[in-house]
């Protein structure tokens, strides 16, 4: 069993470690997502910078590779815990992929799908979905805040599994998705934008917001924005190397 184990925590983790949505971006619409927007690569961000049309292939994807490998554990019949860390792998891997130098997304639908498959597949009603859903909508409706309602959402979820009186193997493992969660954010380096900023305000940004700064506009559209100024410096270098190039030749027929 413990080969098994081994092997589908390695499993877990590469196909975690798959970018569905910067290879969607790079499959449908010849784009690197990491250029785009926040610079996250994360369907959120895909779908800003292309459509859902696009980002819908990625979902699929991302919910599925969470489910995958934990029913396989379940199916060679490894117990909860084993199936929460093949699950956990696989987060691990969506956030610090090994075919993106260790830099990938949030793994919020990935987390999801652990939310719902974990208890289901063991008998038990998936509260701990329920209870996400429940606070993102508050997020979203109430507070106009996503990443709030989303981090709220993942972390009652050990609470909830305990109160439910799940298998303490279960309820560690959520518990170990709410520290991954936490650590996605918090260990990540020190954004441009965010140079002046306390590193307190950086650490309350990012836990309850989930970027360096509060100004969310600007943040989704850094990588955008950064790319206009770049644009723009490149027309204005051109016309000025034009014009010295003019300046040569006139220089030259005069001195002829």
């Amino acid at each position: 069993m413990m080969t098994e184990l081994v092997l589908l925590i390695v499993f877990g983790y590469l196909i975690g470690s798959v970018p569905s949505a910067y290879l969607a971006g790079k499959w449908f619409c010849g784009i690197d997502i990491r250029d785009q927007g926040s610079g996250n690569v994360g369907v959120s961000n895909l779908i800003r910078a292309t459509s859902w049309r696009v980002g819908l292939p990625a979902i699929v994807f991302d919910i599925g590779k969470g489910v995958l490998p934990v029913w396989i554990a379940y199916r060679l019949e490894l117990g909860v815990a084993a199936q929460a860390a093949v699950g956990i792998a696989t987060i691990i891997g969506h956030n610090w992929p090994i075919f993106l130098r260790f830099s990938g997304g949030r793994g919020v639908l990935t987390t999801i799908s652990l939310l719902f498959i974990l208890p289901l597949i063991n008998g038990f009603i998936p509260w701990e979905t329920v209870a996400f859903f429940t606070l993102a909508a508050i997020g979203f409706f109430a507070l106009h805040n996503v990443p709030i309602g989303t981090a709220a959402g993942i972390a009652v979820s050990p609470l909830v599994s305990w109160i439910m009186g799940r298998p303490p193997g279960l309820t560690a493992g959520f518990l170990a998705i709410v520290l991954i969660m936490i650590a996605r954010r918090l260990i990540v380096p020190r954004s441009a934008e965010a140079a002046n900023i306390s590193t307190k305000q950086l650490i309350v940004n990012r836990l309850f917001l989930d970027r360096d700064i509060r100004d969310g506009e600007a943040w989704i559209n850094r990588r955008s924005t950064k790319q206009i100024s770049a644009t723009k410096a490149a027309k204005e270098i051109r016309p000025s190397r034009e014009e010295s190039r003019e300046r040569d030749a006139e220089w030259r027929r005069d001195h002829d």
